[in-house]
């Protein structure tokens, strides 16, 4: 089921400028000026999106965290941590050009693998899926809608 997250509402929350021939836009996360790529630019509406809807805490959002795959080192885009500082959701963002093939699902899945986090999403901008994991039995679940972020009593 594809989410309908709307995220270029978001666009006039983010910070740009012109400098040096590039279009750079502002990480509020890494609080660091990017160049201004088609990818960062899904990254950074989607964290304006989990900010504003979500209410998560910027201090509970890693980007481009590294983790090791079997035996590689790979860097996932985003990771939201529960207020316990447990990992809760895993972000893939591609740019909008690439669609959401097998591919991109596989590849979130395998990030997941040492991190066993209990939500994943995938998102390209237009397009958004996501989907809870239970580890228990194996299984995956398609969401309608993104789990809402747990308060203190949830975790």
């Amino acid at each position: 089921m594809q989410l309908r997250l709307n995220l270029t509402h978001y666009q006039e929350l983010l910070e740009v400028k012109q400098d040096d021939g590039k279009r750079w836009l502002r990480d509020p996360i890494r609080n660091k000026w990017l160049v201004l790529q088609p990818e960062e630019m899904v990254r950074q509406l989607l964290i304006q999106y989990l900010l504003d809807v979500l209410g998560v805490n910027k201090n509970r959002i890693a980007i481009e965290r590294g983790l090791s795959v079997n035996g590689l080192q790979k860097r996932c885009d985003i990771l939201i941590f529960d207020r316990a500082m447990k990992p809760w959701l895993l972000v893939e963002c591609k740019a909008p050009s690439v669609p959401l093939r097998q591919s991109v699902f596989r590849q979130i899945a395998t990030y997941n693998m040492p991190l066993q986090v209990p939500y994943l999403l995938v998102c390209n901008g237009p397009e958004a899926y996501c989907c809870s994991i239970d580890f228990s039995k194996e299984s995956y679940e398609f969401l309608e809608d993104l789990p809402a972020y747990p308060g203190p009593q949830e975790v």
